[in-house]
């Protein structure tokens, strides 16, 4: 185990602990957590336990198990009623959802990741589903690729100077030309595409909504079944639902959608 760090303090460990927690890491034991994070066993026992009792975290009474606590559930209607974009955004993924009858989701960049932070289920029966708060590396899918293609150049030189690109399907794109490439075709385009890049058998298509510098603030996208991705026509309305909503939803935050 790491030697426990002097530099943080109850409340960084505390956040540290927390932050622990994610799609693929979802459940932890607390030697587990304590090797992970290079703090004593005691000292995440006793976070965990006083996260435990104002219901961060619960606790699993079979396996022991910690995970992330209902109280989170309260804070979602908060943030979706609050965000600037949250706000927005839903007119927009309602009209996009009842013109393509695909589940619609909205996302942004946390750090190096994709995070979703809405959605809009498919009335379908056969449908994707995208859970909020679910993550992916910011090369993989058309949400993360979006995203990358239209931030800044420089975090993006800043992202690909810095990434490591590890397959997460077979169809994951992990040659650093083939990257920079894509990025450009998205550019070019104005809408990112992606077939089985983040999980078989799902396409996604996923057009960026702009902030007056014309820099990325989100991206609105579609989920699609793989069988009816490949519907030519079903595919081509999809792309032009989404593309007209994202440059309206754009234009509604500030963005100018007829400059050069």
């Amino acid at each position: 185990m790491k030697q426990e760090s002097s530099s943080y303090n109850s409340i960084e460990k505390a956040m540290r602990v927390l932050t622990a927690f994610s799609v693929d890491r979802p459940t932890w034991g607390v030697r587990e957590l304590s090797a992970h994070l290079g703090f004593s066993p005691s000292t995440v026992q006793r976070i965990l336990q006083a996260l435990k009792r104002f219901s961060f975290v619960d606790q699993d009474p079979k396996t022991r198990l910690y995970r992330l606590g209902k109280v989170y559930f309260r804070f979602m209607d908060v943030l979706q009623r609050t965000h600037t974009v949250n706000r927005a955004a839903f007119p927009h993924m309602k009209q996009l959802m009842s013109q393509t009858r695909e589940t619609v989701h909205l996302n942004v960049i946390d750090g190096t990741e994709r995070v979703c932070i809405d959605a809009l289920e498919s009335p379908q029966l056969l449908k994707a589903v995208m859970p909020i708060g679910s993550r992916s590396p910011l090369y993989a899918g058309a949400s993360s690729k979006c995203l990358l293609a239209f931030s800044s150049d420089e975090f993006i030189e800043q992202y690909l100077t810095g990434v490591h690109l590890v397959p997460v399907t077979r169809h994951t794109i992990c040659r650093m030309d083939a990257l920079r490439a894509e990025i450009q075709e998205i550019r070019g385009r104005g809408y990112a595409m992606s077939l089985g890049e983040r999980t078989p058998g799902l396409g996604s298509l996923s057009a960026p909504i702009l902030n007056p510098k014309g820099i990325v603030q989100a991206a609105l996208s579609l989920a699609v079944p793989e069988v009816r991705f490949k519907e030519k026509r079903h595919f081509a309305r999809c792309i032009k639902a989404l593309v007209l909503t994202a440059e309206a939803f754009s234009e509604e935050m500030g963005y100018d959608v007829h400059r050069a």
